[in-house]
């Protein structure tokens, strides 16, 4: 599949493709085993605006612990605004891809999974296009990382179509498009498809350029930017093999333009990843620290901690190595 494929529609072009990225959610629910942890606790209540754009800041930030803390609350008041209406929908899927996204902090598949299951069915309910495209891309890492690539990238193509639908998109739906764009380049590469990443990947910074050209349409709170494409860039040709492809976009990243720290540890997580891949073990080991000095939680996760159990296999002797692998193998809730 490649980037413009499209499945054939009648008059009811955008109802198809929303019943076709439905059962690609519902699929995921189903490998999921359909089980939903049991995270929700107290008294149900609707979701306070403030809520969600304070969760999401824990995120940026790194602070996992206390996202960790806030969202059984939240999960619980999601569940109960989801039934009010579009509102309270859109909302409750919010929370429900941000479970998700947290679940993967945490290496929890399975959780993953299923919170983006729900917030498949929220955005449905919500009827907003951007939401479902947040909850395909959610579903995507838990499907890639199960070797069920074929199926994140048809989810992510239909919500891409879906995005793309209008004649003329807003800000919010082309920052929108170009994100699933480069989640689908990531998933395409870590399935060794490089024609269809680096397609994807092109569309996403023909996004980012249309974007930044018309800087009065650019929303405050987007993603997509001409350096999140590099950052993307970065892990998609490590995913292909390709390392000095990767190192040349990583020496082309400027961390301090990334707009939040979970994006600049992200950086230094994948950038140490092709060094490794390049024998460059001390050069790695920088980069690890970079990650705890960005986001300091984002070094205890179980991807970040065996990157630097890699780097203590292959240079024990190097300095500052034992007090930081000690550090960051400390369990805490993320």
């Amino acid at each position: 599949m490649t980037p413009g494929t499209a499945v054939e529609e009648d008059g009811g072009m955008v109802m198809e493709r929303r019943r076709v990225l439905s059962a690609g959610l519902c699929a995921a629910a189903l490998w999921a085993g359909d089980t939903t942890p049991a995270l929700a606790s107290g008294l149900s209540q609707r979701l306070a605006d403030r809520e969600l754009p304070a969760a999401h800041r824990l995120f940026a930030t790194g602070r996992y612990d206390r996202l960790h803390q806030v969202l059984p609350g939240m999960v619980t008041r999601a569940s109960e605004s989801e039934r009010t209406g579009p509102v309270g929908a859109s909302r409750a899927a919010g929370v429900w891809v941000l479970a998700s996204q947290l679940a993967v902090k945490e290496g929890d598949v399975d959780t993953a999974a299923a919170f983006a299951v729900r917030a498949g069915t929220a955005a449905r309910r919500s009827g907003h296009p951007v939401l479902l495209a947040a909850a395909a891309r959610a579903a995507a890492t838990p499907l890639r990382r199960t070797g069920r690539s074929d199926s994140a990238l048809q989810l992510l193509q239909e919500a891409h179509d879906e995005l793309n639908a209008g004649p003329r998109p807003s800000a919010v739906v082309l920052d929108a498009s170009g994100m699933v764009a480069l989640t689908a380049a990531y998933t395409a590469a870590q399935a060794r498809m490089p024609s269809a990443a680096e397609q994807f990947a092109s569309l996403a910074e023909q996004t980012a350029a249309r974007l930044l050209h018309d800087r009065g349409r650019v929303p405050a709170d987007g993603e997509l930017s001409p350096t999140q494409c590099m950052l993307y860039r970065v892990g998609i040709h490590q995913k292909l093999g390709d390392i000095d492809r990767a190192l040349a976009y990583a020496a082309g990243l400027e961390p301090a333009v990334l707009p939040t720290p979970e994006r600049r540890a992200r950086a230094a997580t994948d950038t140490a990843r092709a060094l490794l891949a390049a024998d460059d073990v001390p050069s790695a080991f920088v980069q690890l620290q970079l990650v705890e000095r960005a986001a300091p939680l984002e070094a205890r996760r179980p991807s970040v901690r065996a990157l630097t159990a890699e780097v203590a296999a292959r240079r024990p002797d190097l300095p500052g190595l034992t007090a930081f692998a000690r550090r960051t193998a400390l369990r805490v809730a993320l």
